[in-house]
């Protein structure tokens, strides 16, 4: 399988990451062991996770999916050395577990790697601003865990331009580690947040870019057409805003390029994130193996500049 380098970081990935927030939640420990299993098997070495996994599951308090790969890394030990871990802390866990304070990451990375059962995080990153601890304060706890061993780079989910420019200043100035990743939400249908600033900012200073919601919470897989689609699955209820015009001019798009190449709408969808200039690897989730080996067929999935043209104007703002 073809490596990637993540950003800056020094890590490599392959051109796509598991997405870690279906364990414990619509997958069971049984059947997340297995989908790992054929993940690294078919030579894929990135997941994604973060301490909140599943904590919207009532009954769960955060962690459920980190304790997940947790048990399967344990169970497999010669399995951590051919797999990359990301994580995130900074979401709103309950009390005072929450933020990106030194109190709070310092007490969070120990919780996760305690799940994780491993010493090391390979990608740690900040779920999502903190309007209410500085920069500086945050970095400096993260340049204490990469010296401590315990993580090797930093990155940042949902920042904006003007965040993630502000965090990279006050570690040009401060002289503390950098946000090397970008975790954005960016897929064929939202494309308004990452594409312009962001996107700019992320080339021009060698982010690695892993978006989330490759898929469009399942929407770009064909599966959902109609408000009478979105009782297919747990996740429906977050399609229906995507039953657009625009949307389904999209789907048709991704119809027409998938008989193209005899694929699946899915496939199409992410073979043209992993082709995307400013896109490392998107993250996508399976609940089987059969949406799994979808997945692997993305990877393999080479789009044509005619391909690609049809989705960029199907999917123009």
């Amino acid at each position: 399988m073809h490596k990637r380098p993540l950003g800056q970081t020094g890590l490599e990935i392959a051109p796509l990451v598991f997405g870690g927030n279906v364990f414990g939640w619509t997958v069971d420990e049984k059947h997340s062991f297995d989908l790992l299993d054929a993940f690294v098997d078919a030579g894929l070495n990135a997941i994604d996770t973060a301490d909140m996994y599943s904590i919207w599951v009532p009954g769960h308090s955060g962690g459920e999916s980190e304790a997940i790969i947790g048990k399967w890394l344990a169970a497999h030990p010669g399995k951590r050395d051919k797999v990359l871990l990301f994580t995130k802390v900074g979401m709103d866990l309950g009390g005072d577990r929450t933020g990106l304070s030194a109190r709070w990451i310092t007490r969070a990375v120990e919780d996760s790697l305690r799940r994780l059962q491993t010493d090391h995080i390979d990608l740690y990153q900040s779920h999502r601003p903190d309007p209410d601890t500085p920069d500086e304060e945050t970095l400096g706890a993260y340049a204490d865990l990469i010296k401590a061993g315990k993580v090797r780079a930093i990155g940042a989910s949902n920042f904006d331009a003007a965040q993630m420019e502000a965090a990279l200043a006050t570690s040009a100035k401060a002289g503390l580690p950098r946000y090397a990743t970008l975790q954005p939400q960016y897929n064929l249908y939202d494309r308004a947040s990452y594409d312009g600033p962001l996107r700019d900012l992320a080339m021009r200073e060698g982010l690695g870019v892993i978006p989330y919601y490759g898929l469009a919470a399942g929407f770009l897989s064909g599966k959902y057409r109609s408000e009478a689609d979105l009782g297919k699955s747990v996740r429906g209820g977050k399609v229906g805003s995507y039953l657009t015009p625009r949307g389904l001019r999209i789907l048709d798009a991704l119809d027409g390029v998938a008989a193209d190449h005899g694929a699946q709408p899915a496939e199409v969808a992410l073979a043209w994130l992993m082709a995307r200039d400013g896109v490392t690897a998107p993250i996508a989730s399976a609940t089987n193996r059969i949406q799994l080996a979808s997945l692997v067929q993305a990877v393999h999935l080479t789009l044509t500049a005619a391909n690609i043209a049809t989705l960029d104007d199907a999917s123009a703002p």
